[in-house]
């Protein structure tokens, strides 16, 4: 059995832990704005941008939107603290990122689809990292 206690992460652990808080901080911050923008906000706002906050999406979008960015900087707070529920926060950050991200490439054309399909990866690759975080006992 390993000992955790002296099972320290690498330096670079703890860069990308913070990098993907900050990534996940971003996610939270745009769930907000778009939650909470007030006319005024979207009168402010390009065209383009005005169209893209007044779609209207279905419930179940938003709601995936809000648990995708939470669970993604719970998670993150949790590799910081070194817990391996992270792991499960990622699972579930990435499954409703993916569902919300699938749905949204599927009403979008062209070059657009970049964001989403970065979203996705990032997402995947934050579970493998949580993952392998656990088996070398860096999170416990």
């Amino acid at each position: 059995m390993t000992n955790y206690s002296n099972t320290k992460p690498p330096v670079w652990f703890w860069i990308v832990a913070v990098v993907a808080l900050i990534w996940n901080g971003m996610g939270v911050m745009a769930y907000l704005a778009r939650a909470f923008a007030t006319d005024e906000m979207i009168a402010a706002m390009t065209e383009e941008q005005q169209a893209e906050f007044l779609y209207e999406h279905p419930a179940w979008y938003t709601a995936l939107f809000a648990l995708a960015v939470f669970c993604g900087a719970l998670a993150c707070i949790a590799l910081l603290i070194r817990k391996k529920w992270a792991y499960l926060l990622f699972i579930i950050s990435f499954l409703c990122a993916t569902v919300q991200q699938v749905y949204l490439m599927m009403e979008i054309e062209g070059i657009s689809k970049i964001m989403p399909i970065m979203i996705i990866v990032i997402c995947a690759v934050l579970v493998w990292f949580s993952k392998m975080s656990i088996s070398k006992g860096w999170i416990r």
